[in-house]
């Protein structure tokens, strides 16, 4: 037993480790001490089993919940107190080139994180973004409810095939990506690292997708927003275009200036 501790000791000063592989150690050197508990003095093996729940439990938490930095570091919000980063996730899509419409008019650079296979099908949208100074991100190629359980190779062919669709368009290989649904997992960290990309989540969440009512989602943002947030919207959705002009003029009027991911977070966009 205390050869493992010190072997977790070791590794622990020695290696650059997530959550997710501090809780994994801990728990099989406890698993291990509650069997040799077990073997010993009779105690149930109830007490291994209510650990082993626990452990899924935080594996699955842990890849919900993208802000915790379980199993990869995804950037989520800046330093600058004067900053707001908007984000559009999921196009380009029917609200993409109104809500360019929309930004332009107010002077405000964002963030798109596209799927690839709507850039492939939207060029043109995709250049005007370029063009008109907004950051493209990667947003995988398919966004399917499969590819949280790809393969590591099968992420990065993902990944790769949206660059490679945002490149052949404006002529930039992006460096960002922002894993779909926000789930993460050890296999989008081994596909974010083999890709040599910066994975980004967000501080405020919209909930734009499920919104009803322009007042409420326009409130939830706004009464949120502190210097260096990170909001999350889609340019999927009608309301979320409704409430975009109101949602810049308010924010501008409480002090805050909009720009693009990379400014906030002080990193490169494109390689």
């Amino acid at each position: 037993m205390p050869l493992l501790v010190i072997i977790f000791i070791f590794i622990c000063n020695n290696y650059p480790l997530r959550p997710f592989h501090y809780i994994s150690i801990i728990t099989f050197i406890l698993s291990f001490a509650l069997i040799i508990i077990h073997i010993e003095w009779q105690v149930s093996l109830w007490w291994l089993i209510v650990l082993l729940i626990l452990y899924v439990l935080s594996l699955v938490l842990g890849s919900i919940y993208i802000n915790w930095n379980f199993y990869l570091i995804s950037r989520n919000k800046g330093t600058d107190k004067k900053l707001i980063a908007l984000t559009f996730d999921d196009g380009p899509a029917k609200e993409t080139s109104a809500i360019l419409d929309i930004l332009k008019e107010h002077g405000v650079s964002a963030t798109f994180f596209n799927i690839g296979k709507n850039v492939v099908a939207n060029e043109g949208l995709v250049k005007r973004m370029d063009e008109e100074g907004h950051l493209i991100g990667n947003h995988s190629y398919y966004h399917g409810i499969n590819f949280d359980w790809k393969s590591t190779g099968n992420m990065v062919l993902e990944l790769k095939e949206t660059n490679n669709a945002i490149e052949a368009i404006i002529n930039k290989t992006p460096k960002l990506f922002r894993p779909p649904y926000g789930v993460t997992n050890p296999n989008l960290a081994g596909a974010v690292k083999q890709m040599d990309m910066t994975s980004v989540a967000w501080s405020i969440r919209s909930f734009d997708t499920t919104a009803k009512d322009t007042k409420l989602l326009l409130d939830r943002i706004l009464n949120k927003i502190r210097g260096g947030d990170i909001i999350l919207l889609h340019d999927t959705i009608t309301i979320t275009r409704e409430i975009l002009p109101q949602l810049i003029s308010e924010t501008t009027k409480k002090g805050f200036t909009f720009v693009r991911i990379d400014q906030l977070l002080d990193i490169q966009p494109y390689e």
